[in-house]
């Protein structure tokens, strides 16, 4: 990328130095905490590493507000936003696998995230983004796949932490798309699914209840590498991140027409 802008170097530097302190505790967690459910988890690289980041923030921009996973938002008179989710995948870290990521995005006031970073620490894999200025992996060009159909496609989905009356729906989605795909993965991290979607890896991904903190970066990332990211009716991305859909654009109508049907549409 030509001439990144102060806050996306700073948003690289600062993701770097975050996993490197989860690096310390990856295949030495001892102990982990309970959230929301018995699968909702936090751990002391969860909370070092979001104090480190809030830290820097408060340093370099004392006036910016924050909005982090753990620590709920920290508000100023300022049109920027962090918004921070210092270990996304925190189940996969606990497990001692490696899919996990730091995803920090910058939202400015009435202009949308102008810039993200995604870091995955355990294999040194730093995807970051500028508002219209392109998407990238490790200082190259990334963009997603060209496939057209969903027959010759690969999906990423996830599911909630919460098992309520759309639980078991959300498993007749899956295995629809099963059924008219090359396939479906759950990694376990919205934010590396999105990055995916933008290095071409997965040509499509789907969830509901997200947090703004899970897409902030990533949703930015797979948009300037040629994604198409909506609601699963084709309306503008909530802002909250309750409903995502991003694909490579080519797919989009398919998986559209199957999320939205009435069975599904009336609970989600």
């Amino acid at each position: 990328m030509n001439n990144p802008s102060r806050f996306l170097k700073f948003a690289i530097k600062v993701a770097k130095e975050a996993g490197a302190i989860q690096m310390k505790y990856f295949g030495n967690i001892t102990s982990t905490k309970k959230k929301s459910t018995n699968i909702d988890l936090v751990t002391k690289a969860d909370i070092e590493s979001e104090e480190y980041i809030i830290n820097q923030i408060n340093k370099e921009y004392p006036n910016h507000s924050i909005l982090a996973e753990e620590s709920g938002r920290i508000t100023n008179e300022n049109e920027y936003l962090w918004v921070i989710d210092p270990l996304d995948g925190t189940t996969n870290f606990s497990h001692n696998l490696p899919i996990f990521a730091v995803s920090i995005g910058l939202v400015k006031k009435n202009k949308g995230t102008i810039c993200g970073v995604v870091y995955n620490p355990a294999a040194d894999k730093c995807f970051y983004a500028e508002h219209k200025k392109g998407a990238y992996l490790n200082k190259k060009a990334i963009k997603c796949t060209s496939s057209n159909t969903l027959s010759d496609s690969l999906l990423a989905t996830g599911f909630p932490y919460l098992h309520d009356d759309r639980y078991d729906l959300s498993f007749e989605i899956f295995k629809e798309f099963y059924d008219k795909t090359r396939g479906l993965r759950r990694l376990g991290a919205a934010a590396l699914d999105l990055c995916f979607v933008a290095m071409g890896r997965f040509d499509g991904f789907y969830e509901y209840e997200l947090k703004v903190w899970d897409i902030c970066a990533g949703s930015l990332i797979a948009t300037e590498a040629g994604a198409r990211v909506t609601d699963w009716d084709n309306s503008e991305m909530p802002s909250d991140g309750s409903r995502i859909l991003a694909t490579n654009g080519l797919i989009h109508n398919e998986m559209i027409e199957i999320l939205t049907k009435r069975k599904y549409n009336i609970y989600f």
